[in-house]
């Protein structure tokens, strides 16, 4: 029971507290004398009632602090779904509810993280199994000693070292370990060195470059903004059909320097646009993980595009396929 919960000042409520104890004291004393009770009768009668006038109001307002002290205690044993009443309008009502804010905060932090390490320890379980079983036939004389079986071993390990290499990369972003070196840099010569570095593996998928104009400049580290290209480029290959076509496009779109990566793939659902970023998901879990996909790239190209202050997004594309594009601020 909060009978003062209306109030919008922890003052206030003190004030009615201190109040309504005197005016039950008065009155008590009032009308034990009309009453003809004995005068130590009626102070003892007064401070019993303004003793449980008091206890009975001041409860409702420190109701929220027990609540908090008993939700932090059971958060430190691991439960973050303890929730307080927030129905206070002073002081302790927005404490409680900023607790409810923080307390879903580390709920969501604890989910990611439980995600996080369920997600890597698959993500590795996959590529050691594949290279134990690879080097257990070879060392068991199962399959000979030959240039197919020694591939098979070293892709598995590339696999192994790049999820490494993108899980430091994340995590260097993330604390804001990494930083960016800005420049000015020609907007052209950033998308054939992408190019260039793109593995098209038997695919055979072909690569277009549109810059308009053709000496369009930027501003940001192209190191950084190299690695998103070549994250884009890599799904966008993966992706395609046999004989495809890849585009990377760069123009002026006013406030900022735009380039899109569009592929003829199967595309992106629309609900789904904005999960793609998160660490780890994957439209197709069985198709990416098929093709050596980590979840890791577009995570990471978000991380790097928004310490540029840019944004990205993924698009459909018509009549079929994916269009990621990225915003620089000029």
């Amino acid at each position: 029971m909060r009978p003062l919960d209306f109030l919008s000042s922890i003052k206030a409520k003190l004030g009615v507290v201190i109040l309504a104890a005197v005016v039950a004291t008065v009155a008590i004393l009032a009308f034990g004398d009309e009453l003809g009770l004995a005068s130590w009768l009626r102070v003892v009668l007064a401070v019993v009632v303004g003793l449980a006038l008091v206890q009975g109001l001041a409860r409702g307002m420190t109701s929220p602090l027990r609540e908090m002290a008993a939700a932090a205690s059971a958060m430190a044993r691991g439960d973050y779904q303890r929730r307080v009443t927030a129905s206070s309008r002073d002081e302790v009502g927005e404490l409680a509810r900023a607790f409810n804010a923080m307390a879903a905060d580390l709920a969501d932090v604890e989910r990611m993280r439980r995600d996080l390490v369920a997600n890597v320890s698959h993500e590795l379980r996959t590529p050691i199994g594949a290279l134990q079983a690879v080097l257990e036939n070879l060392a068991d004389g199962v399959e000979p000693v030959d240039r197919h079986a020694i591939e098979v071993a070293l892709g598995q390990t590339r696999r192994l070292g790049r999820l490494v290499e993108q899980l430091l990369d994340l995590s260097r972003l993330e604390s804001g370990t990494i930083p960016l070196a800005s420049e000015r840099f020609g907007v052209n010569e950033l998308l054939e060195r992408a190019a260039r570095e793109c593995v098209l593996g038997e695919r055979a998928v072909r690569l277009r470059i549109e810059v308009d104009p053709i000496g369009l400049e930027a501003t940001g580290d192209p190191e950084r903004l190299q690695q998103v290209l070549a994250n884009l480029l890599d799904n966008a290959v993966r992706h395609s059909p046999p004989e495809g076509r890849v585009w990377l496009i760069a123009y002026n779109g006013g406030a900022a320097t735009t380039i899109a990566v569009c592929d003829e793939g199967p595309g992106i659902p629309p609900e789904e646009a904005q999960r793609v970023f998160e660490r780890f998901y994957r439209t197709d879990a069985a198709r990416s993980t098929r093709d050596g996909g980590t979840g890791l790239g577009l995570a990471i190209a978000r991380w790097i595009v928004d310490a540029h202050g840019g944004s990205i997004r993924a698009e459909e594309r018509e009549p079929h396929g994916c269009k990621m594009v990225l915003d620089l601020p000029r």
